[in-house]
């Protein structure tokens, strides 16, 4: 047994070698229901035929992908033209959560740097208060939210009172609204990352970095933002692919002209007259968005680590 190795460790490694696969056995089996069993059917759902009354008829066609990409005409006998409507209600969607993104970025990075930069008996206090919303179930959240922005809410009429502004603000259904709303619901999952990553920030760098004279921006450029970079992109992650699939914030906060692509898969899993096999497609075009932001991340972190 090697030096100072705990007593016992080498019985231990030897009980349990081979068994891996049986330790994990219980979190394959959780996986493989509540993961991979839902996508498979949302997959097998896609490729079915919608029935006249709702529901769906086992019968595999490709109709739904091509009511998502095509436009035949009312009744279907048409030349196929481009459906617009569909692609742009993915293009808001993208847009939308890369702006989310991009403000929970200028917010959540500053914030996750002051908090790091705190007493370390102060930095649990901090943190503490960056979850507090996260106490409370997000429809409450948003609900909150959109009473806070109406015409008559407490926003407008503090607006009103100090006389900064004649009339109400029309924030609600406005695509400025459905930013809010992503911002505030996502703005931990930004924070919380980079806060990781800089709390293991050697900060004598920068202070190397300012003996040679560095400015405060260059240091933040070049010592700073790439040994910090992995807790940005794991933010930035964690805030765009929930964003781009919600629903909450464009149904409370936005109106017919910020309809995401989250709206649009729920408005299909709605009562009789809902369009099932078209969802699933939706849900399924939606999850291969996110798993090329994915791959394409996961690929340029291993060229990263192979450097």
């Amino acid at each position: 047994m090697a030096a100072g190795a705990p007593m016992g460790a080498g019985n231990s490694s030897r009980i349990y070698k081979g068994s891996g696969w049986k330790l994990l056995f219980p979190s394959w089996i959780i996986i493989g229901i509540f993961l991979l069993a839902p996508v498979l059917m949302m997959g097998v759902y896609s490729f079915l035929t919608k029935e006249f009354r709702g529901g769906v008829i086992w019968q595999f066609s490709l109709d739904a992908y091509d009511q998502f990409f095509f436009d035949r005409g009312l009744f279907g006998d048409e030349p196929p033209r481009l459906e617009w409507t569909y692609i742009g209600i993915f293009w808001r969607s993208i847009w939308q959560a890369g702006l989310a993104t991009l403000a929970c970025l200028l917010i959540g990075f500053p914030t996750a740097w002051f908090i790091a930069t705190r007493d370390p008996k102060s930095r649990s206090t901090w943190l503490f208060l960056v979850t507090i919303p996260y106490w409370v179930n997000l429809l409450i959240r948003t609900v909150s939210m959109k009473f806070l922005i109406r015409d008559t809410g407490p926003l407008n009429e503090f607006l009103l009172s100090i006389g900064v502004i004649d009339a109400p603000l029309g924030l609600i259904n406005t695509n400025f609204a459905v930013q809010l709303g992503l911002f505030y619901s996502y703005l931990p999952f930004m924070v919380l990352p980079i806060y990781a990553a800089v709390e293991r920030y050697d900060f004598s760098l920068s202070e190397a970095a300012a003996d040679l004279y560095a400015g405060r921006w260059t240091i933040l450029r070049l010592v700073i933002l790439p040994v910090v970079k992995p807790g940005i992109v794991a933010g930035c992650i964690l805030v765009f692919v929930p964003s781009l699939g919600a629903f909450l914030a464009p149904d409370l906060l936005g109106g017919a002209k910020t309809f995401m692509i989250g709206s649009l898969i729920e408005e299909q899993f709605k009562g009789n007259a809902g369009n099932w096999p078209f969802g699933a497609a939706a849900s399924m075009i939606l999850l291969t968005i996110v798993m090329c932001v994915l791959l394409v991340y996961a690929r340029n972190q291993n060229k990263v680590e192979a450097r």
